[in-house]
């Protein structure tokens, strides 16, 4: 005959766990995001051609990964406030030498690094919500990269009118 089974053995105990927000696991997750970002930027030899430190690499990542997460905390069909962030990062990278392709693979290289860090936590995560979160990340994404580059072709247009000016009084 079998063994008799003690009460407790064969049961398996689950904890009641409460799935996560895409943003709530954003929000916990931003400094992996950022650390798996900068690998990625440091394989890229275009980007790493730029020598730049820790915080002048990454310096604005924390902000613009806090502005996804407050889009994501806003309600469907709001309207996303503009980045300043970003608009201050497209400032800083066209002041760094960046090309506009530079600044377009970073944004995608970020993308790559959030959605990276989401399948990672895929069972913290409660699934039916993560396609919409992940259609309002690259719609974020996507509006700061416009941000970007708007502020950095602003940056550059005033740079070839000084030149101008200094050409034509030369």
């Amino acid at each position: 005959m079998g063994q008799a089974k003690k009460p407790s053995q064969g049961l398996i105990e689950k904890k009641s766990r409460v799935p996560e927000t895409v943003a709530d696991v954003l929000e916990r997750q931003s400094h992996a995001v950022i650390e798996d970002w900068l690998a990625r930027v440091d394989k890229s030899p275009d980007l790493a051609r730029i020598p730049l430190n820790f915080e002048e690499r990454t310096g604005h990542l924390p902000q613009l990964l806090h502005d996804v997460v407050r889009r994501l905390r806003l309600g469907e069909g709001t309207e996303a406030p503009i980045s300043a962030a970003a608009s201050q990062h497209g400032n800083l990278r066209c002041q760094q030498g960046y090309t506009v392709a530079m600044a377009v693979e970073e944004s995608r290289l970020l993308q790559v690094s959030i959605f990276s860090m989401l399948h990672k936590s895929q069972k913290h995560l409660d699934f039916s919500l993560v396609l919409p979160a992940v259609v309002t990340i690259a719609d974020e994404v996507d509006a700061q990269l416009k941000q970007q580059m708007l502020r950095f072709m602003a940056v550059d247009e005033a740079k070839m009118r000084v030149t101008k000016t200094k050409s034509k009084t030369a």
